[in-house]
């Protein structure tokens, strides 16, 4: 059965504490994500672009238990400083398999787990993400080259899987502190991020 494309749905503006972004809503199988852009976002630039799955806990709550909140902040400010760019915020928690789960990760990284081995012991693979609705989200905004703000080698591969052009990658090094040296070296080691 093939997937249905993701649809726009609308659009605002959103003032923000980097700058003004148009903020647009997209319905992936009655999944809402969302994109926020500034500037045109011509087919010839190469658009700086982060693509971040959503994590209450680190966005909205200011966890240190990751280093979600502090790269989403690093990619809307670099945008804001180029006047132009993408975010996509892809809403699939805890590496796709939902906030309760992602809680009971936690509690097994408590006892001593990894991000990776707590999600297999709870039956979930260790990334659960999909990236199969970015063809729609690059399509809608006419993009097909982008500068990609990340660590992770998976992105790369599965944007590029769907027609987009990986021009150049900006490493996101930020929000590094004490609570989180084994979640970001198993980042590295199990998930192969890159530096």
């Amino acid at each position: 059965m093939s997937r249905k494309p993701a649809i726009f749905i609308t659009q605002a503006t959103l003032p923000t504490e980097y700058g003004e972004f148009t903020i647009h809503v997209f319905d992936d199988n009655g999944q809402e994500h969302l994109v926020l852009t500034m500037g045109h976002l011509r087919p010839e630039d190469v658009i700086l672009t982060r693509v971040h799955s959503e994590c209450l806990t680190g966005d909205g709550l200011f966890s240190l238990r990751c280093d979600c909140g502090p790269q989403l902040a690093f990619a809307m400010d670099q945008i804001a400083q180029r006047k132009q760019g993408m975010l996509v915020y892809l809403r699939q928690e805890g590496r796709g398999i939902g906030l309760t789960e992602k809680i009971k990760a936690y509690q097994l990284q408590d006892q001593g787990f990894d991000t990776f081995d707590a999600n297999v012991k709870l039956g979930h693979l260790p990334d659960n993400r999909s990236y199969d609705m970015l063809e729609d989200v690059f399509a809608h905004f006419g993009v097909k080259q982008i500068e990609l703000m990340t660590n992770n080698p998976d992105k790369i591969r599965a944007i590029e899987a769907h027609g987009v052009e990986v021009k150049d990658r900006m490493a996101v090094k930020v929000g590094h502190n004490p609570h989180n040296i084994n979640y970001l070296k198993t980042k590295k080691d199990k998930f192969l991020h890159l530096d």
